[in-house]
């Protein structure tokens, strides 16, 4: 359970409109960081919403790592997207993968906003007698 989980909320972000309508290209996107940072994807789904009048309305995906996992959710109407990428470190530490991916993703969007979290997930105390 050891692993590393970075949580993002990006606001007002400045890149292209569209590029938070797009739910084919994130997943491409996504995918591609994902690889290109050394992790290994084992699965994907990325959704497009709609409003009640049929025009897009952001989209939700996932990326499935062997490690674990990278979600992404756009709110088009207020340039904004939450980011959540967990990796374990079971059979090595992937921290370092982690924060250059996430750091390659933050950019992407471009935000002038952000709040961030690290949690250090599955750590034991010492026991204490």
């Amino acid at each position: 359970m050891n692993g590393l989980h970075l949580i993002a909320d990006l606001h007002d972000c400045r890149c292209p409109p569209g590029w938070l309508l797009d739910a084919a290209g994130l997943e491409t996107y996504c995918t591609d960081a994902c690889r290109r940072h050394g992790l290994s994807v084992v699965g994907r789904l990325f959704h497009a919403f709609a409003d009640a009048a049929g025009r897009p309305a952001g989209v939700t995906g996932a990326v499935v790592l062997a490690e674990s996992h990278l979600a992404v959710h756009t709110w088009p109407e207020l340039g904004s997207v939450t980011l959540d990428l967990y990796v374990c470190n079971f059979s090595g530490d992937n921290s370092a993968r982690a924060q250059a991916l996430f750091a390659e993703v933050v950019a992407r969007f471009a935000p002038q906003r952000l709040e961030k979290k690290e949690v250090a997930r599955g750590h034991l105390g010492s026991a204490a007698g």
